[in-house]
């Protein structure tokens, strides 16, 4: 298994310059041979040069020992192969350092040159050796025989470490590249992951928001006029049995509607998932488009399949007068068929801000104005000061609702905006744009 990035960074264990323990040693080796080597050519050099042989034996081991350093300073340790090369002795270190100074990081014009140094050098003392070889022999051959000879040996000796070393070096410029552009990617994927993370969070947040929009917008209506008719009914019960009846009835009707709408609302969460368990984030991978048509879902699902539109404020209307609550509703311009989002946003808007009639100025006259306009539909809710002192119907709120009508406008590009009028009523106004 490989590693890259810091993990190779954090597996590198050897001393001083190296990185790995067996590079140093591989080259302790082969600096220890190259230094024997060296050691016992330095005694025929010895003999040669008219010096002690320990002189020569020194010598050859301190330029032998050179080929330790091949990695921190390959140029030196090429210098100073070239520099031997007159005493013929070095031709390990010259190999090995002329493989480590191509595999390195040098420029490749001073790998050229010190390359053809050396290959210069050993041609030299190749040919000069040989004639003198020759001459000590007596050996006659013809002229072109030793610089030839010296030619080849000089490529032999100089060539292959040098083109091996270039493919060693570039193969490991690409390795690295590719070492640094795989960190480069893992860190970009683990940024992706984490902001999908938060993206997902931020998409279960909207979900959990609008499921509590949508229970709020299709069971706290109905809820709120079964309070109202419960009331009622509590008032009549032996003053008016026949109207306490009607009242009870109504209050029947509305539960079964609240309880139906609630159910198929549960229906539409849960087809998500199998095996009848509620899944928390159908939208987490898709974000706000997939929240609108889930909305539109939920919406349609409540509404008998086609989900609450405009044509059915009247009967919206009529179930809040059925209430007890005085209700005006007015329409101005020819109706026409809109988006399904469109009416439906509209329609929970009147139908929330009839419920807070309901809640907080119960028996106000209210006023329900809906305007078609050219590209936008225009509602308007109304109401007067309630009557009294006692206008709440002790209902409980959790100050939501117009939280929630604001979110559904804005979401398609409407314009809400609610607040106490100046006679001391309360006005709820939303713009829709109908295309």
């Amino acid at each position: 298994m490989t590693t890259t990035g810091e993990e190779s960074v954090a597996a590198r264990g050897g001393p001083w310059w190296w990185e790995r323990r067996r590079s140093a040693v591989l080259d302790v080796g082969l600096a220890v041979v190259s230094a024997v080597e060296c050691g016992l050519e330095g005694v025929p050099f010895a003999w040669a040069a008219g010096i002690p042989v320990a002189v020569g034996v020194v010598f050859g081991l301190l330029a032998g020992s050179v080929l330790l350093v091949r990695r921190r300073w390959p140029i030196a340790v090429v210098l100073v192969a070239i520099a031997v090369t007159p005493a013929s002795m070095g031709f390990l270190l010259g190999i090995v350092g002329l493989y480590s100074l191509a595999a390195s990081d040098v420029p490749r014009r001073f790998i050229g040159s010190l390359a053809g140094m050396q290959l210069a050098a050993v041609l030299i003392v190749m040919f000069v050796r040989m004639r003198q070889d020759l001459a000590r022999e007596g050996v006659d051959v013809e002229d072109w025989i030793v610089p030839f000879a010296s030619i080849t040996t000089a490529l032999g000796v100089t060539a292959p470490p040098l083109l091996m070393g270039l493919y060693v070096g570039a193969r490991r410029r690409l390795m690295e590249s590719l070492r640094e552009r795989a960190d480069s990617l893992e860190r970009e994927l683990q940024l992706l992951a984490e902001r999908a993370e938060e993206r997902a969070e931020w998409a279960r947040g909207e979900e959990r928001t609008r499921i509590a929009r949508e229970m709020h917008d299709v069971v706290a209506h109905r809820v709120s006029l079964m309070v109202v008719h419960a009331a009622a009914l509590q008032a009549v019960a032996r003053k008016d049995p026949e109207k306490a009846v009607r009242n009870a009835a109504l209050v029947g009707d509305m539960g079964r509607q609240a309880l139906t709408e609630l159910r198929e609302m549960l229906g539409v969460l849960r087809s998500s998932g199998g095996g009848g368990r509620l899944r928390e984030v159908p939208l987490a991978a898709v974000g706000v488009a997939a929240a609108a048509a889930a909305s539109r879902a939920v919406d349609e699902s409540a509404g008998g399949g086609e989900g609450p539109c405009l044509a059915e404020i009247e009967e919206l209307v009529g179930q809040s007068a059925a209430a007890g609550m005085a209700v005006d509703l007015s329409v101005e311009g020819e109706s026409r068929v809109c988006a399904p989002e469109v009416e439906s946003t509209a329609y929970r808007v009147v139908q929330e801000a009839l419920t807070n009639v309901h809640k907080h100025a119960a028996g106000a006259k209210t006023y329900v104005r809906l305007a078609y306009r050219v590209s936008e539909i225009a509602m308007q809710v109304e109401n007067e000061p309630p009557v009294g002192a006692g206008g709440a119907a002790g209902l409980p709120s959790g100050g939501n609702g117009l939280v929630g009508m604001r979110e559904r406008v804005s979401a398609l590009g409407g314009v809400f905006v609610s607040g106490p009028t100046d006679a001391g009523g309360f006005r709820v106004s939303a713009v829709i744009p109908s295309s």
